[in-house]
């Protein structure tokens, strides 16, 4: 009894000390770390591993030291051995919390709820990425020196050895699905194609990315649904993603109306609208007539947003108020279908041309803005020479690699 007694005394005065040598390292990187991000994050984050780490180190060497009349007994060589354990897993637990802070304080030198926030968003993904990663790398390895100080687990390395090339072969077709996530969601992190907070539509679903991990992305759907995918189905197939370059965007509203409308009349009612509401960002408010077949017109109005959800409201907004104004201001634009009785020689407007007649069609050359998409006003002209290279014009007989006859020209 007094041997252990010894060896108790021993290890509590050990314990003590590392504690006290923990709490006096603390304070002292705290107070070092009024002007400095990266020592209080070290002493937060850092705190309680070093004190479990200290701790049964001390108590490890005082244990030996105290010990030696006894060091072939049984107690001995199985308190040493959990205390080693407990070593590699509280240095483990103690250089993942490093690892966590240089990673928290690199990350806050980036915010991300400023407007333009893409580059800090883009560093916030490798980043979570490369946590995840090491944490994993972490553990693996102190689970494997925590193995390998087993001696049984020693003896068998030959043999395990031996049969890797079988176990690897086998290992990877049953992990060929995960391990392909694995690389797709690095692919994902370094390659700038998608980050978090992005807006994307994939599935048919509008959302935005809320989660992006290394077998898995989370999709938050705009009605609050979460959409769960594989990574490697971004690295496979074709997505929208709406806020890459930036979160600005454009939006359409089409409408089916008959020949009568009054285009013009409906491009000025449109331009009015925009500029009375604070979801226009300014950029672009355009419409154009971009089908006239089966007896009806189609007008599509184009606008622009500074985001997607403002994009969406305005959208909205447009097609109420032009639906509201085609219906009670332009009542004779109302779809319609027509049947005509009788041969064509009746006096109906629609039978004969009526030249010069007031309201016709704007001039070509007198076109407004509103009315062109590529061209027209600053943001027009920089649409048309992304889209239309400044040295490949636009062959007349061709549109969307489709050939046209003359007559249709």
């Amino acid at each position: 009894m007094p041997e252990y007694a010894e060896t108790i005394a021993a290890a509590l005065g050990a314990a003590a000390i590392a504690l006290l040598v923990a709490e006096v390292l603390y304070r002292t990187l705290h107070w070092l770390g009024r002007r400095s991000l990266l020592l209080i994050e070290l002493s937060e984050h850092g705190h309680r591993p070093f004190q479990f780490a200290g701790t049964v180190l001390a108590v490890q060497l005082a244990v030996r030291a105290s010990t030696g009349y006894a060091r072939h007994s049984q107690w001995r060589e199985v308190l040493l051995h959990a205390l080693v354990l407990g070593i590699i897993a509280s240095a483990a637990w103690l250089v993942a919390a490093l690892l966590l802070a240089a990673e928290d304080t690199a990350l806050a030198r980036f915010r991300t709820d400023v407007p333009d926030n893409r580059q800090a968003r883009r560093i916030k993904t490798q980043v979570v990425m490369l946590r995840r990663v090491t944490i994993a790398v972490i553990v693996v390895l102190a689970v494997g020196a925590s193995l390998m100080t087993f001696p049984n687990v020693r003896g068998v390395g030959a043999s395990v050895l031996a049969s890797a090339g079988v176990i690897g072969v086998v290992a990877a077709l049953a992990a060929q699905s995960v391990l392909g996530n694995v690389f797709a969601g690095l692919q994902l992190a370094f390659s700038d194609a998608v980050r978090l907070d992005d807006v994307v539509v994939v599935e048919g679903e509008w959302g935005r990315i809320e989660e992006l991990t290394l077998s898995y992305v989370v999709v938050q759907i705009w009605d609050d649904r979460r959409l769960i995918l594989p990574t490697s189905y971004f690295t496979s197939k074709p997505f929208q993603n709406w806020t890459r370059t930036r979160a600005a965007v454009l939006g359409t509203a089409e409408f089916d109306v008959d020949w009568s409308v009054p285009v013009q009349s409906m491009r000025e009612e449109l331009r009015r609208l925009v500029e009375g509401t604070e979801l226009w960002d300014g950029r672009v408010c355009v419409l154009q007539v971009t089908d006239a077949v089966g007896g009806l017109v189609r007008v599509r109005a184009l606008v622009s947003a500074a985001d997607a959800p403002s994009l969406w409201d305005l959208r909205c907004l447009v097609r109420e108020h032009l639906v509201g104004w085609i219906r009670d201001q332009r009542p004779i634009a109302l779809p319609r279908t027509r049947a005509e009785v009788g041969d064509a020689k009746g006096g109906f407007d629609w039978q004969r041309v009526q030249v010069g007649r007031r309201g016709g069609p704007v001039p070509a050359s007198e076109a407004p803005d509103d009315a062109r998409v590529f061209g027209g006003s600053d943001d027009g002209d920089a649409r048309s020479n992304t889209f239309v290279g400044p040295d490949e014009p636009v062959d007349a007989g061709r549109i969307n690699g489709v050939d046209i006859s003359p007559r249709d020209r």
